[in-house]
């Protein structure tokens, strides 16, 4: 018989099958297949080929990655914080971000505009500003451990409630 033990798996078929359900960034990647016992200079090579064969790309998985962070209400300082200890670096992050900001400002959906964002957010949790100091200053820790700015955070306990209808 030609069967294989548990653990006599390639460094391939274990990234594959990783991969075949989300997207991982390399270095990601390279953690899980360590865990499993693969030597170092095979996890390279394997994921040198994956990478040339287009089935695992960092760039792919920061765009998705930054999609889905923010489709779940994250700010942009927890998404950057993210992908960076997913070993993501930083010039691609910043790259992904402009990417984003280019997709909102040419009309696409999905973009980034990290003011509605935030606006929706704490217009969704709370019902208004607050009376107190201490009710605001909860909506504020509520949207900066979100991932919120200063700014933004600002922006939303202003905008939050606002009428759409009056605005243009």
């Amino acid at each position: 018989m030609n069967a294989k033990a548990p653990g006599d798996s390639t460094p391939r078929e274990d990234a594959l099958r990783l991969l075949a359900r989300r997207e991982y960034s390399r270095a990601e990647l390279v953690s899980r297949l360590s865990a499993k016992a693969h030597g170092v200079d095979a996890i390279a090579e394997c994921l040198d080929a994956l990478a040339e064969q287009g089935l695992q790309s960092d760039e792919r998985f920061a765009e998705s990655f930054l999609r889905s962070r923010i489709m779940r209400g994250q700010g942009p300082l927890k998404i950057r914080q993210a992908l960076s200890q997913r070993g993501i670096e930083r010039e691609l992050i910043r790259t992904v971000f402009a990417q984003a900001q280019g997709d909102e400002q040419g009309g696409e959906q999905g973009g980034a505009d990290w003011f509605t964002l935030a606006c929706e957010i704490l217009a969704r949790r709370f019902s208004g500003p607050g009376d107190t100091p201490r009710e605001r200053a909860r909506r504020e820790r509520f949207l900066a451990g979100r991932g919120f700015d200063f700014d933004q955070v600002r922006y939303a306990l202003s905008h939050a409630w606002d009428d759409p209808s009056s605005q243009d």
